[in-house]
């Protein structure tokens, strides 16, 4: 790949790498180096690329980010028994404007997805989010996204895009490429009561904090059906993070961020993860190995993904038929791995790039819940939308 825009990493990551075991993850990363290059990716499944932009952050002072405590935090962890390809290809720095950043991200991440490299993004503000969508424009009819994040981040669409409105213009900008968006860990009294309303009108799902918080496993089907994972730093409680990085006194803990950047790797189908609104500060080695064990169970969960989403032999599955009301619902649980879906009915009348999305990740529980005659709520929302 011949991508002049990237830079390589700092001399001084690659000074640290020189002393660290040699059992250790930066011993084992292809990397992006002044003297070297890029690396050959013809193996690599997992890319990690740094963006420094933040220009359209609401609160930017002027201030530039650099990503070098976060690589040595993650050169320093042992990898686990993985068989994956890593690389680390190095930093897209700011355009001459937004724009030609955005364009720049757009460019990469459309090649990586062409040659099935999983990109890992470090940010910058999370309005990189809708770029990251916007490379999918040509690669899959239809997306669903995640988004690990305290706000809903849907603003004023007809406004200039800020990291705290991307999601509002990636609902109304053509194409419209989006399914499904699901966030994970609201805070209410961050979000108006017209954004939440809104949310539920468009059928998306929403888990508030309190949902989340001690039942982290309950959002592994949403990851599941996951193409894309947005992480805002804002989702971590401030005791968790450095001076500059804090944000509320509630929020998630390392231990249940670390849990969901798992689920997001073990997911078949997530093409692409970041981890946004960084705020470096000197010596700030808290944050930044945080940010590196997330990344580090993200890989991991790549290493533990098993195919067990095809259903067109019988001895790999378990179908359950259950009717309810006027409804009939069909289970589904993978014999291979306990897990379980439910079957969307199809629209013909609706859009047919809608025709992936017929099988929805669940739980155990959504099968318990409808033997006693309740409906899983994230059947409702997702026949509501293929119906439209």
């Amino acid at each position: 790949m011949n991508f002049d825009f990237l830079k390589p990493v700092s001399n001084d990551v690659l000074a640290q790498n020189e002393l660290i075991a040699e059992q250790a993850l930066g011993k084992k990363i292809k990397i992006h180096s002044q003297e070297n290059g890029i690396p050959d990716l013809e193996d690599v499944k997992i890319a990690i690329i740094g963006v420094q932009e933040n220009r359209n952050d609401v609160n930017y002072s002027g201030n530039t980010i650099n990503f070098d405590a976060i690589r040595k935090a993650v050169y320093t962890l042992f990898p686990g028994n993985w068989h994956t390809v890593i690389a680390d290809i190095g930093d897209i720095v700011p355009g001459n404007t937004v724009e030609d950043t955005y364009f720049a991200i757009r460019t990469l991440i459309t090649a990586l997805l062409e040659k099935s490299i999983i990109p890992v993004i470090l940010g910058g503000s999370q309005d990189l989010t809708y770029v990251n969508y916007r490379a999918y424009d040509n690669i899959m009819p239809m997306i669903n996204i995640v988004n690990v994040d305290p706000n809903f981040d849907l603003g004023d669409a007809n406004l200039p895009i800020k990291n705290n409105s991307y999601v509002g213009k990636i609902i109304i900008e053509e194409p419209y490429n989006l399914f499904n968006y699901a966030t994970i860990g609201y805070q209410t009294y961050f979000n108006s009561q017209e954004e939440i309303d809104l949310i539920d009108k468009l059928y998306f799902d929403a888990y508030r904090l309190g949902e989340v918080s001690g039942n982290v496993n309950s959002v592994e089907p949403l990851m599941r059906d996951a193409n894309i994972v947005s992480i805002d730093l804002k989702s971590v409680k401030a005791s968790e993070v450095s001076e500059n990085q804090k944000y509320s006194p509630n929020g998630l803990t390392g231990n249940e961020i670390c849990a969901i950047s798992r689920y997001a790797g073990i997911s078949n189908k997530v093409t692409s993860f970041g981890i946004y609104e960084y705020c470096n500060t000197p010596k700030d080695t808290v944050t930044a190995m945080l940010i590196a064990q997330m990344i580090w169970y993200f890989v991991e969960g790549v290493n533990c993904r098993v195919k067990d989403d095809q259903f067109l032999n019988e001895s790999n599955y378990q179908k359950y038929n259950l009717l309810i009301e006027d409804e009939e619902l069909i289970f589904y649980k993978s014999l291979k791995t306990g897990r379980w879906w439910i079957e969307i009915p199809f629209s013909p009348n609706v859009n047919n790039k809608l025709k992936k999305h017929t099988l929805l990740p669940c739980e155990h529980n959504d099968y318990l819940r409808a033997l006693k005659g309740n409906i899983p709520e994230r059947w409702y929302k997702a026949y509501k939308k293929n119906s439209f």
